[in-house]
């Protein structure tokens, strides 16, 4: 640890939400005579890419390495402005231990993202260039990290938002298919509708309570807001997050939009934007409307444990061989193919199930989880679609019979190393002890076995049941995923050479795998950071 003096701290903050927006509007302009290199203007600007999003990624390490870990309750690197006084909005932004994690995934994520694409840049017949890519990557980050950095809910509201725009494009654009402008439009239609109820929820909370703040809403715990006014703001807010999450039955854009979406889309997608909902459920609606969430805690977790079992069996269906003769067999959605982004997209509707189950709970161990399968499930998928793109660009196809079959199967003895990093991140999204993905499962059963006092334990221990089922089946198709892809007999001879691991990729694959064996190795290092916050954010809760 590092000591740097309040000041400090607020400047890097603020400078690690400033740098990839200013850095947006610099990729759109020449490169300076200076500064340019080998390889034209377009290396010029995915160079710029990497160089600014590496520096976003030092800003939040150093933050980290500077956050007092003896009050991870306390908001640290605080600003607090008055922005718009008439509203009584305010600039507040600031990082505590539910927010620090997520706000180092996010530079991390973006950083292997520019690095992946300064190497392999998305191309296609009608692929604008570089320029504009990087550009909207950058904007991306901006809004994916204020989302996590920002304590005001209209400023939360518009970081939330910006994400869309740029995310947007990068479907449209850069994706694959001829289906990416459907999937694209099938994205924003479906975030907008979310956004417009939580828009309503917030401003209904922040009206009724006489603050947008956060940090005063958490330390009110519903107080000033009425029994009617909680449940009509949990069922506007829970309904936006659960679109954004996706919670069956409203995840329906995500297959879609994953398959379309260029690599770095999907692993971005992934591993910051599905934890945005969720992270809003912990930070704003646990806190400010506990009896409204009360009421609701049930549903959702039922609703949650219908997730995980439909998602299991979607993959299940995905991964399947398809019938020698041809005969029909069910899938999630007829005529969809068995496209490997798409089951790795049905899987993490399981397992955002998982996170939403946690929270259900409204218990320390749930809710700690949650926290800790969010940051789990980005690392490890994450890690899974930089590896499904990587093979894409090997074999030309994600189909899962096609990478089954003569040309695409036998990764391990075609390319070992990459055929054993791809085992490894199908263990660890299973949910193998040791890695990363165990302890998020386990927290969230663990919580529904002793839920908050005054919800049915017979009805969590039935969506304990249930849950435990989709770990089975979790475990099922993943394995499958594994023997079909990577096991084999040794191709013939007249099969074309399959490339293994390239330098660029352990540089951009090395660290999610570190850090999925850190985290699943020593739990402590997230639990510890997040604990603190929960029992403030639910005070009186069981444990």
């Amino acid at each position: 640890m590092i000591t740097l003096s309040d000041s400090v701290q607020q400047w890097l903050l603020v400078a690690a939400l400033a740098l990839p927006l200013l850095g947006a509007a610099a990729a759109l302009l020449p490169a300076p005579p200076g500064l340019r290199g080998a390889g034209g203007p377009d290396r010029d600007v995915l160079r710029h890419g990497v160089t600014v999003t590496g520096a976003v990624l030092v800003a939040t390490l150093v933050l980290a390495a500077a956050f007092d870990h003896d009050q991870p309750a306390a908001v640290q690197a605080e600003t607090d402005v008055s922005w718009i006084p008439a509203l009584n909005i305010r600039m507040h932004l600031g990082i505590d231990g539910i927010s620090l994690p997520l706000l180092v995934l996010t530079a991390l994520l973006t950083f292997l993202c520019a690095l992946y694409s300064y190497f392999r840049p998305p191309t296609g017949a009608h692929t604008p260039g570089p320029r504009a890519f990087v550009a909207l990557l950058l904007l991306l980050e901006t809004g994916m990290l204020a989302t996590f950095a920002v304590l005001d809910l209209v400023l939360f509201f518009l970081a939330f938002e910006t994400v869309l725009v740029p995310m947007y494009f990068l479907i449209a654009r850069w994706g694959n298919g001829a289906e990416r402008a459907a999937a694209a439009w099938k994205f924003v239609l479906f975030t907008v509708l979310g956004s417009v109820l939580m828009l309503l929820g917030l401003l209904l909370i922040g009206v009724r309570a006489g603050t947008f703040d956060m940090i005063a809403l958490a330390d009110a715990h519903g107080t000033g807001l009425t029994r009617g006014t909680q449940l009509i703001a949990v069922l506007a807010i829970g309904l936006g997050f659960a679109i954004k999450t996706p919670m069956w039955p409203l995840h329906s854009w995500l297959p879609d939009a994953h398959t379309a979406a260029p690599t770095v889309g999907s692993v971005l997608l992934a591993g910051v934007l599905l934890k945005m909902g969720t992270y809003g459920f912990v930070r704003i609606v646990l806190p400010a409307a506990p009896e409204g969430m009360h009421t609701f805690a049930p549903y959702l977790a039922a609703f949650a444990v219908a997730g995980i079992i439909y998602g299991s069996l979607a993959c299940l269906a995905l991964v399947l061989p398809t019938p020698a003769n041809g005969a029909a067999r069910f899938l999630p959605h007829p005529g969809e193919g068995r496209d490997l982004k798409r089951l790795i997209a049905y899987s993490s509707v399981g397992h955002m199930g998982f996170v939403l189950l946690g929270i259900a709970t409204l218990t320390h161990t749930g809710v700690n989880g949650a926290l800790f399968a969010n940051v789990a499930h980005g690392l490890i998928t994450g890690l899974l679609f930089f590896l499904v793109g990587a093979l894409k660009d090997r074999t030309g196809s994600t189909d899962v019979d096609t990478l089954a079959g003569r040309e695409g199967g036998a990764l391990y003895a075609r390319a070992p190393r990459f055929g054993g990093l791809l085992a490894f991140a199908a263990v660890a999204s299973l949910g193998l002890p040791g890695l990363a993905g165990f302890w998020g499962e386990l927290l969230a059963l663990l919580g529904s076995f002793h839920p908050a006092d005054g919800l049915s334990r017979p009805a969590f221990l039935t969506y304990l049941a249930v849950a435990a089922v989709g770990t089975l089946l979790t475990a099922a198709y993943l394995l499958l995923v594994v023997r079909r892809v990577c096991m084999g007999p040794r191709p013939a001879d007249d099969v074309p050479a399959l490339a293994d691991l390239r330098g660029f990729e352990y540089a951009a694959f090395g660290p999610l795998v570190a850090l999925i064996l850190l985290a699943g190795l020593w739990p402590a290092v997230l639990l510890n950071l997040t604990d603190p916050v929960v029992q403030n954010l639910l005070p009186g809760a069981v444990r």
